[in-house]
């Protein structure tokens, strides 16, 4: 019985050993750059992990946001067409609860000008911040239970083994080459590239008239047409983005936002026309109280580019209805740094007017 005893104190020495010898693996390591930056790091496309890192570790003055829309802009690119030192910290199906909390914590570091791609959709009903399953507010206050919950894990104490195998010189070509591989998710070796499509990307195969024909056809049939409203309640979208736009906004004055509804196909919106038109009331409706309200806000700058016609009605723009190509990606930079299409205060409606005209002449090509 003795001997039982001693061997499983032993077993839980040993149990502690390993927990604490990991978590200060991961301390030394730091492979998020939660606690000191590092000219040796890796970045991770789950960005909303990456995001409390980079928010740490990156000097910027610009902050980068917004959904699968804005996901694969590249900082580089943003840099040199608007004369900014960004930070994208776009996420893919993000909320407005999710970008708000994110957007005030770069603030907090310095970003002194937010570039906000908005979309309809971020404002639908979702759980508070506090509560969010998907984003660790804790992580990027770096709480206790935040630390805790980076220190402890073992997915991060796998990557950091995978950082320090990678930073021993003999290893470090082979395993940084070998890294998109393998079974890690701190992969890439320049911020550039988190959730950049490849500068060899073949653009027109998977962008094209076909794809975006496809996905109108799906997203309209009718066993799935009620999904293309799914969330959009109009009193509970206007009081988030009262809330998480608006809020934020007000509550940094010094701080400059160019905010713009991007350019979706004409099929988007002609897809709630034929299949869901009480949504696009909704959204229709959401975007002109939008436009009214942003435009009355002294440190925001409105740009719509959803009436641009030559590029929304050439579905070889699009790989479904909404998400363009990187061209258009290129077009939407030279945009924001030109003006041509900021929304005029005085005329907050225009744009919408005539992306509502728009939309009721169009006819979807057979």
């Amino acid at each position: 019985m003795r001997g039982t005893f001693i061997h499983l104190k032993r077993l839980l020495l040993a149990s502690v050993a390993c927990v604490l010898g990991a978590a200060t693996l991961t301390y030394l390591v730091d492979p998020l750059q939660l606690f000191r930056p590092s000219r040796l790091a890796f970045y991770s496309n789950d960005t909303r992990v990456q995001n409390a890192g980079l928010i740490r570790s990156q000097s910027f003055d610009t902050a980068f946001i917004g959904t699968s829309l804005a996901i694969h802009f590249r900082q580089s690119d943003v840099d040199r067409v608007l004369g900014v030192h960004s930070l994208k910290l776009a996420m893919t199906g993000s909320n407005s609860r999710q970008q708000a909390f994110v957007l005030e914590q770069a603030i907090d570091r310095g970003a002194r000008r937010v570039i906000w791609e908005m979309d309809d959709f971020i404002f639908v009903d979702a759980a508070d911040i506090e509560t969010d399953p998907y984003l660790s507010v804790d992580l990027y206050r770096r709480t206790a239970k935040g630390i805790a919950s980076y220190l402890f894990s073992a997915a991060m104490a796998k990557e950091s083994l995978f950082a320090l195998l990678r930073s021993i010189p003999p290893l470090r070509h082979p395993l940084t080459k070998a890294a998109p591989y393998l079974p890690v998710k701190f992969a890439l070796s320049d911020i550039d590239d988190i959730y950049a499509l490849p500068r060899d990307f073949d653009v027109a195969r998977d962008y094209n008239s076909g794809k975006a024909l496809a996905s109108f056809a799906y997203i309209t049939a009718p066993s799935r047409s009620r999904f293309l409203g799914e969330g959009y309640d109009y009193d509970a979208m206007v009081r988030h983005f009262e809330q998480d736009a608006v809020g934020l906004i007000t509550r940094h004055p010094d701080v400059s936002f160019d905010i713009y509804f991007p350019p979706y196909s004409i099929l988007q919106f002609v897809a709630m026309r034929d299949a869901s038109p009480e949504t696009l009331k909704i959204v229709m409706d959401l975007t002109a109280h939008i436009a009214q309200r942003l435009t009355q806000l002294p440190n925001v700058r409105l740009h719509d580019f959803r009436a641009i016609k030559a590029v929304t009605h050439d579905l070889g723009n699009y790989g479904d209805v909404i998400h363009h190509s990187p061209v258009v990606d290129a077009k939407v930079l030279s945009w924001l740094a030109s003006g041509q299409y900021r929304v005029d205060p005085n005329k907050p409606l225009a744009s919408l007017d005539e992306l509502k005209a728009q939309v009721e002449v169009y006819r979807v090509p057979q």
